[in-house]
């Protein structure tokens, strides 16, 4: 356990974020699926670790996958096992045993898999082989259990179609997958309730590209938009990815953001409050909120319920933090209000999540005195080098190991 100590800054300069690690999760399945291919650039991470290791897993026919705290490879690998008729145990630490699988498993069930598991939730077992048909599922509870049936479904023997009862929530995560999918030469057919899945597919091997996480660099183009000079190199401005988005919700905060070729600049400028859903790409509020903290006037978050359901609950995390700033901020039942104003330096938690821990190192920058933040190793789950590129670009971070 650590924690970092955070002096008050500016960031300026260049930074190459890590690879995006959505894509990659995607592109190692695609890759084990399709029998190799290189996958690269791959960052040492605790997810990346945790997905390498399941799809090893699967290849040597271990009867234990242990998914760490990644609820991608949980969600993505354990219909992948199921299709390919495995027998075995998906385990896993800090709040993923938490997370539900119930509608996974009720969906097995129904398709020929056995399951084995206390209340819906790892730890589970499976035994049997999937058979294709009908899906059907809500949209609004994670669109990693879409993403997960469309790595698994083309390798069963008949058709199949998901079925959305609700709908799609987070679905630019979904087109993410569906574009991985047809870089492997998978076909998925998009329809007005969901998707139609041919069966007897080939996962084609080829090598695959990497591009930079968009996720990641929502944090920096924050910290740019309140008080900085920030060029992130090496994002694809056409990405599939959803997060792309901060772009757009950060220059309606008033920020200067310009595109010049693959690099994203943002500059300090003054912003107003806004009005943002972010059913979409919920992984942007922490950055988003941290930013809203110094914008003049009121911002309203909605459309954040799943993330009580993350690695916090990052809702009542956020606000949390922002009222030991100083800042006036209270949840909803979805979200967040937050009105902009002066910030202080405080002692905040990190809630063993990296996107919060993250997040409030950029309100650090521009907080008047010092803040420490506790759990500050939980960015290994994503983004290690994360002090070490903001400490770069002018930051004063010093990661403090709690034996120190």
């Amino acid at each position: 356990m650590s924690r970092v100590l955070l002096k008050n800054s500016r960031l300026e300069g260049t930074v190459l974020l890590p690879p995006s690690k959505s894509v990659a999760h995607r592109a190692l399945l695609c890759s084990f699926l399709a029998g190799g291919g290189k996958v690269e650039p791959i960052i040492a991470s605790k997810d990346m670790e945790a997905m390498k290791n399941a799809v090893s897993g699967l290849e040597k026919g271990d009867k234990t996958i242990d998914c760490i705290e990644s609820g991608n490879t949980l969600r993505f690998t354990l219909p992948v096992a199921a299709a390919l008729g495995k027998s075995v145990t998906f385990t896993g630490s800090g709040r993923l045993p938490e997370r539900p699988i119930g509608d996974y498993l009720r969906l097995f069930e129904e398709h020929g898999v056995k399951c084995l598991s206390a209340g819906g939730k790892i730890p589970v077992s499976i035994d049997g082989r999937l058979s294709g048909g009908v899906y059907e599922i809500a949209g609004n509870i994670s669109s990693q259990y879409i993403s997960g049936l469309l790595f698994a479904l083309p390798l069963l023997r008949e058709d199949s179609e998901i079925v959305l009862t609700t709908p799609l929530e987070s679905k630019p995560y979904v087109d993410l997958t569906v574009n991985v999918l047809r870089d492997y030469g998978i076909e998925i057919t998009e329809n007005e309730n969901g998707y139609s899945v041919k069966g007897n597919q080939r996962y084609k091997k080829r090598d695959y590209h990497i591009e930079s996480d968009w996720s990641h660099a929502a944090f920096f183009l924050a910290a740019g938009a309140v008080g900085g000079d920030i060029a992130i190199c090496g994002l694809n401005p056409g990405s599939a990815q959803g997060d792309k988005q901060i772009v757009d919700i950060l220059k309606r905060f008033g920020a200067d953001i310009e595109f010049c070729g693959e690099s994203v600049i943002c500059r300090k400028r003054e912003l107003r409050g806004i009005n943002v859903d972010v059913t979409q790409i919920p992984d942007t509020v922490p950055a988003i909120a941290v930013t809203a903290a110094f914008a003049r006037g009121e911002t309203v978050i909605t459309g954040a319920g799943r993330l009580r359901l993350k690695e916090s609950d990052r809702i009542e995390s956020v606000v949390s933090n922002l009222k030991k700033m100083g800042v006036n901020a209270r949840e909803t039942r979805d979200g967040m209000i937050i009105t902009g104003g002066e910030i202080k330096g405080a002692e905040l938690c990190g809630f063993n999540d990296h996107r919060i821990v993250m997040a409030f190192s950029v309100a650090a920058l521009f907080a008047r005195g010092d803040t420490v933040i506790t759990d500050a190793q939980s960015i290994n789950k994503t983004y290690p080098s994360f002090f070490e590129d903001y400490n770069r670009l002018g930051g004063k971070a010093n990661v403090i190991s709690d034996g120190e």
